[in-house]
């Protein structure tokens, strides 16, 4: 049995951690952290076990073995190094930290500690992209040549328990908007099922239309348009948005030399592929996670078991970070007028 301690209770503790750790046999919730002490009490008294008064003292307790951290984007790196020195295993939300010296300390203290390190990248365990990544290495669509992908909604602040006076709103403690909260799952699933790391990016990022309570517009990003050039030659666009007011989009779209591939595009199919002008092949997998139909991400799964099992996680620090690598790209592409960045110039 896996005794786990939750750091931040919020809406993604409430409405993913909490219920998919619930639902694993080998899984025991003990432990319960929140600024907001009152949140962390009732939580505590909802489900079983201790509510703290610091995360420092949940990490003291010999009794957790690991932990979630599904905190504020800006303490992620300082939670799960302290977290992995008290010797627990972690599973961090995404993004994994708010610098690249922050990203690459938190997979240093990994390795350092030899505790398990797995960041919540959930969109690589969606049934139709393991599908679609194996098609695509079976050469399904020829060699991929380019490639759109997108992740858009109504914005943070209408999924959020604090809503537009959510951290999520605040520079200093998000970092990022959008490009953090929707565009690191895009960027990260490119990468897997390319198979291939990001070597250059570009980016233009900006306050469209969010707004705070009082009228002003919010610190961080609602909109960001990419572009991405892998290392082997695949170059691609992407757009992360909290302005779409329509119906959650999560689709990616690949075109290769025989053919394009459309995942979670056509409503009725979760890929199709189309080859020339008539043929057309379809596969039905799975519907996509939405913020307004969450359905088990099979995060918690994974994390347990390798920790029973003793195996690297199968999505771990090191993984991700070529991914964050081209979102800090991004970021002084943004900064710099657009123009194209070098990964390797970070």
């Amino acid at each position: 049995m896996v005794k786990i301690g939750i750091i931040g209770c919020g809406k993604i503790a409430q409405v993913r951690h909490i219920p998919e750790y619930l639902d694993n046999k080998s899984a025991q919730l003990i432990g319960f952290f929140d600024v907001n002490q009152e949140r962390a009490a009732d939580i505590a008294s909802q489900y079983g076990g201790r509510a703290y008064k610091s995360y420092q003292a949940l990490l003291a307790d010999p009794s957790i073995d690991a932990v979630s951290v599904l905190t504020p984007n800006f303490t992620h790196a300082e939670i799960a190094i302290a977290a992995l020195r008290a010797g627990k295993h972690v599973l961090c939300e995404k993004p994994m930290a708010t610098t690249l010296a922050d990203c690459e300390a938190m997979a240093a203290a990994a390795r350092e500690t030899g505790r398990k390190l797995m960041i919540g990248q959930n969109q690589r365990l969606a049934a139709a992209h393991q599908k679609a990544r194996e098609l695509l290495q079976a050469g399904a669509i020829g060699e991929v040549i380019t490639f759109q992908t997108g992740f858009s909604h109504s914005g943070a602040d209408q999924w959020s328990i604090d809503g537009r006076s959510s951290w999520f709103m605040d520079r200093s403690r998000s970092c990022f908007g959008a490009m953090a909260d929707l565009g690191v799952h895009k960027t990260d699933l490119m990468v897997y099922l390319l198979g291939s790391p990001i070597v250059q990016a570009s980016a233009v990022i900006g306050t469209l239309q969010k707004k705070y309570p009082d009228g002003t517009p919010i610190t961080v990003d609602d909109n960001a348009f990419c572009t991405f050039v892998m290392r082997n030659g695949v170059t691609g666009t992407m757009h992360a948005s909290w302005t779409n007011y329509g119906r959650e989009d999560n689709a990616t779209s690949l075109y290769g030399t025989t053919g394009a591939m459309h995942i979670y595009k056509d409503p009725a199919h979760a890929i199709v592929i189309e080859r020339g002008g008539t043929e057309r092949t379809c596969f039905d997998t799975d519907a996509i996670q939405t913020n307004d139909s969450q359905t088990k991400s099979g995060i918690i799964d994974l994390f347990i078991d390798c920790i029973l099992r003793d195996t690297a996680p199968v999505i771990s620090a090191e993984d991700v970070l070529p991914a964050m690598r081209a979102i800090f790209a991004c970021a002084k592409s943004a900064e710099q007028g657009g123009g194209l960045v070098d990964i390797g110039s970070l």
